[in-house]
């Protein structure tokens, strides 16, 4: 795996956390009178800055927007940003876990 692609698959895991964590804020506070929900917004800005190198991907933060409005949050929207959050997570780690697996395959070949 290249320095980008590792540095990439952090960053997005970065992303997927925070929006876990504002996903369970908004389920958690979802009858609470005047709350405003959160939404996390990385992908294109990660998109955007994988085609100028780690530096620029390095740099990227999650990027927390709460609703202006005010609006009524609707717990399946929500459960189902949870779940599709959960399972980028997933795969994520199992992308790195096999590149582990396979690291570690090499170094034990070359002994």
């Amino acid at each position: 795996m290249s320095d980008l692609t590792s540095a990439l698959v952090i960053k997005a895991l970065d992303g997927l956390s925070e929006r876990s964590v504002v996903t369970a804020n908004n389920i958690a506070n979802a009858a609470s009178p005047n709350f405003r929900a959160g939404r996390v917004n990385f992908e294109d800005a990660l998109a955007q800055a994988a085609t100028q190198g780690r530096a620029a991907v390095s740099a990227v933060q999650p990027q927390v927007l709460t609703d202006p409005a005010g609006s009524d949050v609707r717990l399946d929207l929500e459960l189902a940003t949870a779940s599709t959050t959960a399972t980028r997570y997933a795969a994520l780690i199992d992308v790195l876990g096999r590149e582990l697996q396979m690291d570690a395959l090499a170094i034990t070949r070359n002994n």
